[in-house]
């Protein structure tokens, strides 16, 4: 059974397509691309229909990861009835998500750096900052994404 997986940020343009990204090199590293799937959404609408932002495509694309063609969207109420897991970047954005989760949704909700044994930090929002905050989180994402490849490996087993 394919397991999918919702990364999720406050515009859908810096911390989680960045996640969609590198998790997405993950998963097909790990020869796992028949059975998960990943996306990427912001709370916030602000950016729908635009490509993450040139840092983030900027600092993914040294690391070997193209994210340019990633197109931001709007977390809907239906998400939570279609991902197994919807992971927040910040606790802001987990309780915007919380708000939105139907009573009837299955899916795992939770902070995304849980994987990387950090259950309560926090992806920084690099938005406002220089290129090194794109950098530390990108060493985040790919920390959290070993996590969750283990678990989703062992999972399956």
């Amino acid at each position: 059974m394919k397991k999918r997986i919702l990364f999720v940020c406050l515009g859908n343009i810096c911390r989680s397509p960045t996640a969609e990204g590198v998790f997405q090199r993950a998963v097909d590293d790990a020869g796992l691309s028949d059975f998960i799937r990943v996306d990427s959404c912001g709370v916030g609408h602000w950016h729908v229909g635009k490509a993450p932002d040139e840092r983030a495509q900027l600092a993914a694309k040294r690391r070997g990861i193209d994210i340019s063609c990633l197109r931001a969207r709007q977390l809907s109420a239906n998400d939570f009835l279609v991902f197994d897991y919807v992971l927040a970047m910040d606790r802001d954005n987990l309780s915007a998500m919380r708000a939105l989760q139907p009573p009837e949704s299955q899916a795992r909700v939770g902070l995304f750096l849980a994987f990387a044994g950090m259950p309560d930090a926090e992806v920084p929002d690099p938005y406002y900052g220089g290129e090194e905050g794109f950098e530390a989180v990108l060493d985040m994402i790919q920390k959290a994404s070993e996590g969750l490849i283990a678990e989703l490996i062992n999972g399956r087993q």
